[in-house]
């Protein structure tokens, strides 16, 4: 009987990455039938929705290569290869990190409106500030009056003697 020589089994494996696409990779760009997209929103059952920068929406199918290995997230750019015979759907072909995506900006393949990582964009912005502006300059005689439900103002300056 043969001797077990390590820790197997598919639970062992799991953890391992086989190869790490955290190192440099080759920029890929679009060929014909093809054209970058960036996702709206998920659709479910390996499906989302892509606004591509031929001014279309589509309909997109993640291809089996991807499942449970590249995880798709709204506003990702993504290379879509465009169906000859559907022209409201494509598949995903290949999806780019954040640097990636910041590289086809700066070759030009991107449009300039397009946003990369907008989480990372807002930090910019002051602490506490959300955009919401108050006015304080009300009188204090605004304050003081209110509305009966006859329609006339409410002296409430006399209640403070009470």
């Amino acid at each position: 009987m043969p001797k077990n020589k390590g820790k197997g089994g598919k639970s062992k494996r799991k953890g391992k990455n086989k190869n790490d696409d955290g190192d440099k990779r080759e920029l890929l760009f679009k060929e014909d039938g093809q054209e970058y997209a960036q996702v709206t929103r998920i659709l479910g059952n390996c499906r989302v929705e892509a606004i591509c920068f031929d001014g279309n929406t589509r309909q997109c199918h993640v291809r089996g290569k991807f499942r449970k290995k590249v995880w798709i997230n709204k506003d990702d750019i993504i290379l879509i290869g465009l169906r000859d015979y559907q022209d409201g759907k494509a598949d995903i072909i290949h999806k780019y990190s954040a640097d990636e995506a910041r590289n086809l900006k700066t070759y030009g393949e991107l449009p300039e409106r397009v946003r990369i990582n907008e989480s990372a964009d807002l930090g910019g912005e002051e602490e506490g500030d959300d955009g919401v502006d108050f006015d304080v300059g009300e009188s204090k005689q605004q304050h003081n009056s209110l509305v009966a439900p006859q329609g006339g103002p409410v002296d409430l300056e006399g209640l403070d003697d009470l």
